[in-house]
């Protein structure tokens, strides 16, 4: 039953009386109208009366028995008795005095205009409802107020659990939880009862909130520390256990998945007291400061989830508390486990909890990922592959939450690019972390399920539907990268071009890359004379814009020459193996030399020049391969075909770019230990003053003491 509005709660409290007092008037008025029709058609019904009664024993009398119950057991009509005739002239009196006052209140309210004018406006300011009055007793609201309290105190008593012998009240009349009552408990658990659980979630719904003001309501308190240990493991172990008990889940032989019986006379008790204990769950999910807990917790809501499965608003809110901790703690062992339960019950239950959890990963994911340094990168990246991984289990599925995901990415593009009226802020929609994680997210998605050699393994008939995102997420990295083509930010555009070259090198479609990364060698950082500075040197992999100091420095110029390095030769090994290796090279290395004539930079054109000669002698390798080739370029099949059982890494392009990758695996230990010793070293100067603090203040007081003296 709803509550009632505020409207009649506002009637009865203004106007009831006023109403009642003008329908006692007019059911005395229909009164009188009643006995005045009685009193005329009085002598009518005593002549009808007598031949009513032959009428009914004729019925009965004329009837023989087998005719009587071959026509079932429906009463015939005429048989009434003069009990049941007075019964229903008076039920039809009320029914027409009752529609005789509602029609007598229409008329009054119709009328109060003209009557009462003061009293018709206030009621059209402040009460409208009655004015549109319909026939609607207030004593059947008053009723139902009266019906819900009463059904709301039958509640709270059955929500209060009776105390147990042993339990000794403490101040307040609250029950004392102790270890001899949970020992109780315990025992109780092993042959349980609907009331035993519902008394232990209680408990433990009251020590969870220990700290906030609900817990005042309960009938519990926790004030002994071991009591409140032993509690959190009988709530957390046994009582998933003990719910198993009362209704045993039902197996699947094919799929091994979980299913309740409906028909248990338990279930309905039992859901009723889960949906209470789904609160004290995201309590503590919430509050999780160590990996124990988290395993505890995540192991006691596995074991009930197929009981939560039919509340969908409850399941979200669950799966929101544990992609919360998943996305934003430090601990990776915490993280691991997260991942752990949140992939095993989207497996179980693809069909009811797999889309909840992929979008609330990747908007937890992206709510998270706004501070990016060197100290967040390994969590956010763990969140990356693991939510990837998670795009995986029903392919079709992700593949229309990725469409629309992309989709709002590339409308965030145009709007951007269209953005005349503020064009100097309209590119910060596009240049941040949030959106270039995104297209890096999706790179990694596509990059682990669209892999032609994965596909093969596992004897996909098909290709996967994920396939159909790799040209508009292709299309909407490379307009974030030109969306501004300036110097200060190139660290975005060498992260989003990573991005690209993984999606080629896992999917194996050609992306032109190399034009993206030449731009740099245009541009007035690298054609300028640079200016010395004792900057530091600058990171391009934990950021993606650099300050306005580091233009035009000699830094800066060094950091450029390496990053087009390294990311000239990641895309060029991607081909390294290609028949059409030698055709794919023509146009950079002509350009590449032409820039060499033109440059100052002597270390440059010295690197260069070496990588220049790596892709010759790597095309020259090609081409003595395929001189023995009898097949065309139109022949697709032998085209892919060719050099397939060859190492990459023994091509002479190969073999430069593993030493290059050595080198920056040996720069980036530098660059870690570097950190790692500056943090140890912050840390040990807040010890430090944390200690001369204290120092501090044990002199003042030391000071006022001899003061005192």
């Amino acid at each position: 039953m709803g509550k009632t509005s505020k409207s009649t709660r506002k009637f009865q409290s203004k106007h009831l009386k006023h109403t009642l007092d003008h329908r006692r008037e007019v059911q005395k008025h229909n009164k009188k109208h009643a006995s005045r029709k009685k009193s005329k058609s009085s002598s009518d019904d005593a002549e009808v009366s007598a031949p009513v009664s032959k009428a009914t024993k004729e019925v009965f009398e004329d009837m023989p028995v087998d005719e009587f119950f071959a026509g079932g057991f429906e009463v015939p009509k005429e048989k009434r008795s003069k009990k049941q005739g007075k019964k229903e002239e008076e039920e039809e009196e009320e029914e027409s005095s009752e529609e005789e006052d509602e029609e007598a209140m229409k008329a009054d309210l119709e009328n109060l205009e003209e009557k009462d004018p003061e009293f018709y406006k206030y009621l059209k300011e402040n009460d409208k409802d009655l004015l549109d009055f319909e026939g609607v007793n207030p004593l059947d609201a008053m009723s139902e107020d009266e019906d819900e309290q009463e059904q709301d105190d039958e509640e709270q008593n059955e929500a209060q659990p009776e105390a147990d012998e042993d339990s000794r009240p403490a101040s307040g009349d609250k029950i004392e939880i102790t270890i001899d009552l949970v020992k109780k408990w315990h025992e109780r658990l092993q042959n349980p009862t609907t009331k035993v659980i519902k008394n232990v979630c209680i408990a433990f719904k009251v020590a969870v909130n220990i700290n906030k003001s609900d817990a005042e309501d309960h009938k519990y308190a926790v004030t002994d520390p071991k009591a409140f240990n032993e509690l959190m493991f009988l709530a957390l172990k046994d009582v998933p256990e003990a719910i198993q008990k009362l209704i045993p889940y039902k197996i699947s032989p094919h799929t091994g998945v979980r299913t309740i019986p409906q028909k248990n006379q338990h279930l309905k008790h039992v859901s009723s007291i889960l949906k209470s204990q789904a609160g004290s769950y995201i309590t503590l999910l919430k509050d999780i400061t160590n990996t124990e807990t988290a395993a505890l917790v995540l192991k006691s809501l596995q074991e009930v989830l197929p009981y939560y499965l039919s509340h969908r608003r409850l399941l979200k809110q669950i799966f929101t508390a544990i992609v919360d901790v998943w996305a934003t703690t430090s601990e990776v062992d915490t993280q691991i486990a997260t991942f752990a339960f949140l992939n095993n019950a989207s497996k179980e239950f693809p069909k009811s909890v797999l889309e909840i959890v992929l979008k609330l990963v990747y908007s937890s994911f992206l709510q998270n990922c706004r501070k990016t340094n060197v100290h967040t990168m390994p969590m956010i990246n763990f969140c990356k592959n693991s939510a990837a991984e998670l795009f995986g289990i029903d392919e079709t599925l992700s593949y229309q939450i990725g469409f629309e995901y992309v989709r709002q990415l590339a409308i965030h593009l145009r709007n951007s690019i269209n953005a005349t009226s503020n064009a100097k802020e309209g590119y910060k929609a596009i240049y941040n972390w949030q959106y270039s994680h995104s297209l890096d997210f999706w790179s990694r998605v596509l990059s682990q399920h669209c892999n032609p050699e994965k596909e093969l393994e596992n004897h996909k008939s098909k290709e996967s539907p994920l396939r159909q995102l790799i040209y508009p997420l292709v299309q909407v990295t490379l307009g974030a990268v030109k969306l501004i083509p300036t110097a200060q930010f190139f660290p975005l555009r060498f992260y989003l071009i990573r991005s690209l070259l993984r999606i080629s090198q896992s999917t194996g479609t050609f992306i032109p890359i190399f034009p993206l990364i030449s731009e740099i060698l245009t541009s007035t950082a690298m054609t300028r004379l640079p200016k010395r500075s004792n900057l530091v040197a600058v990171d391009f992999e934990h950021n993606i814009k650099v300050n306005q100091q580091y233009l035009g420095t000699k830094v800066y110029q060094d950091g450029l020459c390496e990053q087009f390095i390294e990311l000239s030769g990641e895309f060029f090994v991607l081909y390294c193996k290609s028949v059409a290796f030698p055709e794919l090279i023509t146009p950079a290395v002509l350009s590449l030399r032409r820039f060499i004539k033109r440059s100052k930079n002597i270390k440059f054109n010295k690197q260069l020049q070496q990588f220049i000669e790596k892709l010759n002698s790597n095309a020259n390798f090609i081409s003595g391969k395929r001189s023995n080739v009898e097949y065309g370029p139109s022949n697709k099949t032998e085209v892919q075909l060719f050099l397939k059982d060859f190492d990459w890494e023994k091509t002479p392009l190969g073999q430069y770019i593993v030493v290059q990758r050595q080198a920056k695996e040996e720069r980036l230990r530098i660059f870690r230990e570097s950190i790692a010793e500056e943090q140890k070293a912050i840390e040990e100067k807040k010890a430090r003053d944390a200690a001369e603090d204290s120092d501090v203040e044990i002199d003042l007081e030391s000071g006022s003491e001899s003061d005192e003296e």
